[in-house]
This record gives structure tokens, sequence and C-alpha cells, in this order.
């Protein structure tokens, strides 16, 4: 089993979407990136944690590898628009990759490089060690519920 965290605006909706992906095992919304091990949306949603909105994965790398995953992440949102997707605007609705080890480095740049060629230099997207990842908690249970 491997792991993918990626940041591309508000979570629920790209939660659904790769939840719907063969090799998916599990998706989980939450934040990371920010300054501290704990958070809650209310708090990221000042601004003032450095948390981004995440969609964290557990995939089988048999079924799907880790280069698909990040085509589709740069499929599902728009990576050329800084800190903000549709009508959400902040840092935490930022476009970034977070990255487990190098292997996870290598692919990542390769992807974001052809996809930035691609869009003529126009991607934004970070490609961050993971730091201070932690689970939504709060909102993922009412989500789970209302499933």
């Amino acid at each position: 089993m491997e792991i993918a965290v990626l940041a591309l605006g508000c979570f629920w909706g790209p939660e659904i979407k790769f939840s719907k992906i063969e090799g998916v095992i599990k998706t989980e919304v939450g934040y990371c990136g920010g300054k501290s091990p704990t958070t809650t949306y209310k708090e990221v949603c000042t601004g003032a944690t450095n948390h981004a909105e995440v969609v964290k994965l557990d995939f089988d790398e048999k079924i799907i590898t880790y280069e698909k995953i990040l085509k589709i992440f740069f499929q599902i949102h728009d990576p050329t628009t800084l800190n903000s997707q549709g009508p959400d605007f902040g840092s935490q609705y930022r476009s970034e990759i977070f990255i487990l080890n190098d292997n996870q480095k290598t692919v990542a740049e390769k992807v974001l490089n052809d996809i930035n060629e691609r869009l003529s230099g126009k991607v934004v997207t970070k490609i961050s060690l993971l730091k201070n990842y932690c689970p939504a908690e709060e909102y993922h249970q009412k989500y789970l519920e209302k499933r």
C-alpha cells in the first residue's frame, strides 16, 4: 500500500473523485503543511496556520501508479491559480503535492514539469515534504454519516 497527499482546493470534491478510481483503497480529508501537527477547519480558514486542505489516498501501486494519480490530480483542478480553486480563495486552497520520499519527489517533479511545459510555464503547484498532516476529523465524520 502506498500513500499520496494532495492539495487541490476544497477537499470534498477531489475526495469523491479519487474514491471512485480503481486502485484507490481509502481516502481521507485533512490538512497538511502547516505550522502545527493539529488544527481545526476554523483555524485553517484564518490563514494563520499555513495548512492546506488535502486529500490523503491509500492506493495499491499494482493497480494504479503514483504517476497516474498525479496526472489525475492535474486533470481535476486548475494548477495555474494561486491560492484558489473555483469560488474558494485562501492559502488553504492552494495546489500542492506533499511527498513522502525521494521516489515520490522524482515522479512529482517529472509530472509537474510535463504539465508546466504544456501550460506555458503557468503552473503554481508546489512540491513539499509531508509536514504536519492531520485528519479533518470533525468534518470527515459528519460527511461519512451523510453518505
